[in-house]
This record gives structure tokens, C-alpha cells and sequence, in this order.
């Protein structure tokens, strides 16, 4: 009968500790695995992931090209619908009360809900996305889903604005010009216009 004071761990699950520095006859002895001098040797002496000693590293000596989409890629908040049974029937279920529950965490664009699993009741569930399965067993089950409008984005300025400021900066560059002129010259381009 397996009892506290007889518990032992599985045989080979634990090694002896590696002896250092007890003698040359030991295995470990002299330089105990560290080889002669230089930066490894020393306590506390590493080199960082792909250093080659001054060298131009092989990071930087490949070339790099072409357009990665990566840094522009949305993450969703992924739940299943096995996961909403935690709350009663008719409750809503948006971004807020996931959060409340601890069923989401961290940053992210918007929620997606999956058919995973079953729903046991209805629920009225707010959420970015939502895929084909999870909208039937929802529905079926007697809940309502609601899509959330995609967040109001900052818009760049318009053409109009942009063209406006443009000509704006114009006629004040102008007008400096015209001003820098002597009397005379200003009279010839008027008389020319």
C-alpha cells in the first residue's frame, strides 16, 4: 500500500550530481568540462545567440526581400462553445463578461466564436466573427449572435484637405517672393499679368 513515507521516485528518474573539480582521476577533474581559458571558461562568461566574434553574423549577411504580411495580421480571441455553457441561460455575452470570467486575456483585435463542443442553452452572444457551425448550434440551442461593427479607424486626411494646405503654403511662398523684390521689377510682372 502506497503510503507518504514510502513514496520513492521512478528508478532512473533521478542522477547523481555531476562532481567538478575532485581530482584528475574523478573524470571531471582540472578544468571540470571547461577546456583552457578564453571566454567560455570563465564564470559567468557566455556569448549571445548568433555573436560570431566580431564577424558579420549571418543575420545580417543574408539578404533580405520581398513583403512579410505578418506584422499587419489580426489576432482573434478563439472560444468555443463548449466554454459559454459557464453562463446561465439568456445571460449576454460579450467582450466585458469573457473578460469577468477569465475565459479572454490580453490584447487583441476582436472575438471569434467556434463550434466547439455543444451549447446547452440559449445565450445572446456579441462577438467580431463567428463560423458557420458555431451560428447553427447557437441558433439551435435558442441563442442570438450579434456581430459587433469593426472598430471607426483613423482616417487619413482627405485629398481635398491636403490639396487646400498645398496651395494655402503657395500663395504665402509668394507673396514672401514678391515682397523680396525690388519696387521695380514688382511692376514689370504686373504689367506682364
Amino acid at each position: 500500500m502506497m503510503r507518504l513515507h514510502n513514496l520513492r521516485p521512478r528508478p532512473g528518474s533521478r542522477h547523481r550530481v555531476k562532481r567538478l573539480g575532485c581530482g584528475e582521476s574523478s573524470g571531471h577533474g582540472k578544468t571540470s568540462g571547461k577546456g583552457h581559458k578564453g571566454q567560455k571558461a570563465r564564470s559567468g562568461g557566455s556569448i549571445r545567440l548568433g555573436f560570431e566574434g566580431g564577424q558579420m553574423p549571418l543575420i545580417r549577411r543574408l539578404p533580405k526581400r520581398g513583403f512579410n504580411n505578418a506584422a499587419f495580421h489580426k489576432h482573434y480571441a478563439i472560444v468555443n462553445l463548449d466554454t459559454l455553457n459557464a453562463f446561465k441561460s439568456g445571460a449576454t455575452v460579450n467582450e466585458q463578461t469573457l473578460r469577468e470570467f477569465k475565459l479572454i486575456r490580453g490584447d487583441f483585435e476582436g472575438i471569434k466564436i467556434l463550434g466547439g463542443g455543444e451549447l446547452k442553452h440559449g445565450l445572446k452572444i456579441e462577438a467580431d466573427k463567428v463560423s458557420g457551425s458555431a451560428r447553427e448550434k447557437i441558433e439551435k440551442a435558442g441563442g442570438t449572435i450579434t456581430l459587433r461593427e469593426p472598430s471607426a479607424r483613423l482616417e487619413s486626411p482627405r485629398h481635398e484637405d491636403v490639396d487646400l494646405v498645398k496651395e494655402g503654403d503657395a500663395k504665402v511662398g509668394r507673396k514672401k517672393k514678391a515682397t523680396s523684390r525690388s519696387p521695380a521689377k514688382a511692376k514689370k510682372t504686373s504689367r506682364k499679368s
